[in-house]
């Protein structure tokens, strides 16, 4: 419902702001635009800018995307190579392939290009430095000393952003992710064409990956944060099996990725967060940009419906709505998701054998990637619940279940 129609908004002032550019913010601005509101979309950096991220969008991120969005397809994955600490190498082939490799910086421009054309205001190099909310109204100041205020604020600036901060988002999973975006000859390119790597990797719960774009690899490992020296020396040793440890990476980074606890809040008062600002990611492939799209969607929602309220009974009613949206969908997702981290954890041997050997096990994988199924589905299924029940009975520290 679009809000009420309102005088003439006096300069510094706006329905919502959101802040951040990614996937959860761009499409958070978009939707709140499309639903009448008057929208500020702030992103820190200039636009297009650089972020650590693998760039595989599955089937629920295709999905979620704007129809028609232009958008740069490096390649698609058909065949998907699986590999337990560089040993029992098996590739299997997608019955539908839908995995699309993109670069990161082209899809957040592309869907700030969408913000902006649905009448959404940008501004980018513009980071935001205070917030304070009361009453009916949200202050934000940002870098450059000015101050701004809005009905509704939208944070979508990262799992350690200050908005996740005032609203008080906790992690039950923090992992760190190293990644290097790697040129390729034209040899090593046909070799990856149309196939990802994923490698279950020596750390618990760690796995590395390769995804190819044409001429460069985006290349990585993850594992649970607390022994970095431990993650590099994989990143290390796996860009090199790989011949992917070249002299000059065009990008060399790393970041926390952080998966939320299910009481963890997703609202204050009328401040929202989304993506990764709210901690929403998959527990066990890290997974966060349909997350993100989808969790941005239901914020744009959200902060029309906040903004028709005319009594805070009804303002919380709306962010309360946000919330089991969030956790009907999302979360449902991210239990069962760290149902399977807890599998993996405790026996990538056998999350590996099941993928490789087991004909049903991979078929099942290949309709989360192309979207036909969530992973709720994957692990609600009969295979998922026998999986579930074989891994209780074997041998190891167990990961808490949230």
């Amino acid at each position: 419902m679009p809000p009420p129609s309102t005088p003439a908004r006096a300069p510094g002032t706006w329905d919502v702001i959101v802040v951040g550019a990614g996937p959860a913010g761009a499409t958070a601005a978009r939707v709140a635009a499309e639903n009448g509101c008057e929208t500020l979309l702030l992103e820190r950096a200039a636009i297009p800018r650089y972020k650590t991220c693998g760039g595989g969008l599955i089937g629920a991120s295709l999905a979620a995307l704007p129809p028609g969005l232009p958008l740069n397809v490096f390649d698609t994955a058909h065949r998907f190579t699986f590999t337990l600490g560089g040993r029992r190498e098996r590739t299997r082939t997608s019955a539908s392939p839908t995995c699309a490799m993109v670069f990161r910086s082209e899809l957040d421009a592309a869907l700030t290009e969408a913000a902006a054309a649905a009448g959404a205001t940008v501004r980018d190099s513009t980071a935001l430095a205070h917030l304070d909310q009361r009453g009916d109204t949200v202050t934000v100041r940002t870098n450059g000393g000015e101050s701004l205020r809005t009905r509704v604020l939208i944070g979508a600036d990262g799992s350690a952003g200050r908005v996740a901060r005032h609203v008080g988002v906790r992690c039950a999973q923090v992992d760190l992710a190293l990644e290097v975006e790697a040129p390729v000859d034209e040899r090593t390119a046909e070799r990856w064409r149309g196939r990802a790597l994923f490698e279950w990797g020596p750390l618990p719960g760690s796995f590395g990956w390769v995804f190819p774009k044409g001429d460069v690899c985006t290349a990585g490992v993850v594992a649970a944060r607390g022994n970095p020296a431990a993650i590099r020396a994989y990143k290390d040793d796996f860009l090199k099996r790989h011949d992917l440890l070249g002299p000059r990476p065009l990008h060399d980074t790393g970041h926390l990725t952080r998966c939320r606890h299910p009481d963890s809040p997703l609202a204050r008062g009328r401040v929202l967060v989304a993506g990764d600002a709210a901690a929403l990611l998959d527990h066990w492939s890290r997974e966060g940009i349909s997350y993100a799209l989808r969790s941005g969607a239901f914020a744009g929602r959200a902060a029309a419906a906040v903004l028709a309220a005319t009594t805070e009974k009804e303002v919380e009613a709306a962010t309360e709505a946000y919330g089991r949206r969030i956790d009907e969908v999302l979360g449902a997702e991210m239990r069962a998701s760290a149902t399977l981290m807890d599998l993996f954890a405790r026996n990538p041997a056998l999350v590996h054998g099941a993928l490789t050997r087991l004909p049903p096990a991979w078929h099942r994988l290949d309709a989360y990637i192309a979207g036909r199924t969530d992973v709720a589905g994957i692990m609600t299924s009969p295979l998922g619940r026998a999986a579930v029940a074989l891994g209780n009975l074997l041998p190891g520290p167990r990961r808490p279940v949230p």
